[in-house]
């Protein structure tokens, strides 16, 4: 399981400690724990099931949430948005159906919805624990928008999108991409800056990326013995090798 699976788990755990105690049919429930212990097992369909036919004795919001969670792990995202917006249609205060609706459309890549959701979840709750988790998932988001603005030449749009992502959550790929975007604007202090950065909170890039972006910030201002140690060592990377030594050939010339 990757990193941002294991987040997204966790928010379906963390919700789950948030559900409305709101009265429940005693059919609807049965058919409701029926689900839940078929969610736990994996029977995934099952559960979906169940939660159906509890439906058709009471629309209550904590089933429709919990089978969103059986539609997300079905990787049916489109169903899942549906539970949760018929969630929050009953209960406005539900505050699990935010959350859940930021992971939903994290899911569908529909990045400024998530954003927009998380931030509702975030405005209904106090609980720390949570709102540092659902601003990793902000960050995460804003740092998607800011990557599609950058392959769509946008580079100022993708920089207003990049610094707010990394003022929820440092991530050492925003940071890359504002280095990478810097170096291409020719801003090469912000470049090295931005490169720093990747560097000290690295988690998920390559060793040698920060480096790579580095060296062609100093290149850029003229400081080429700070370059040439940058390249010396993120040429140890194999992702940037080739790059790098093409720099440090270019430099020894």
């Amino acid at each position: 399981m990757n990193n941002l699976s294991k987040s997204i788990l966790f928010i379906f755990l963390l919700a789950s400690t948030f559900l409305i105690g709101q009265e429940m049919n005693n059919d609807a429930a049965l058919l409701y724990n029926d689900g839940n212990k078929l969610i736990k097992s994996g029977q995934y369909n099952g559960a979906i099931e169940k939660y159906n036919a509890a439906i058709l004795i009471q629309k209550h919001p904590n089933i429709y949430y919990q089978k969103s969670i059986a539609e997300k792990k079905l990787r049916k995202f489109e169903d899942a948005e549906k539970s949760l917006l018929q969630c929050i249609e009953i209960d406005p205060n539900f505050m699990a159906a935010y959350s859940g609706l930021g992971t939903t459309y994290y899911s569908l890549k529909n990045y400024q919805a998530a954003i927009d959701n998380f931030n509702k979840y975030l405005e209904k709750t106090d609980d720390k624990k949570g709102k540092s988790k659902i601003q990793k998932f902000i960050g995460l988001s804003y740092t998607q928008l800011g990557q599609e603005a950058k392959r769509d030449g946008k580079h100022q749009q993708a920089i207003s999108y990049l610094n707010e992502g990394v003022k929820n959550y440092k991530y050492d790929s925003a940071y890359l991409t504002l280095a990478e975007i810097y170096i291409e604007l020719a801003q090469y202090e912000n470049a090295l800056e931005a490169a720093d950065n990747a560097i000290n909170n690295r988690k998920d890039i390559s060793p040698g990326a920060g480096y790579y972006y580095k060296g062609l910030a100093f290149k850029g201002l003229g400081n080429n013995e700070k370059a040439k140690e940058s390249f010396g060592t993120s040429v140890k990377d194999k992702t940037y090798k080739a790059n790098s030594e093409y720099e440090l050939k270019q430099m020894n010339k």
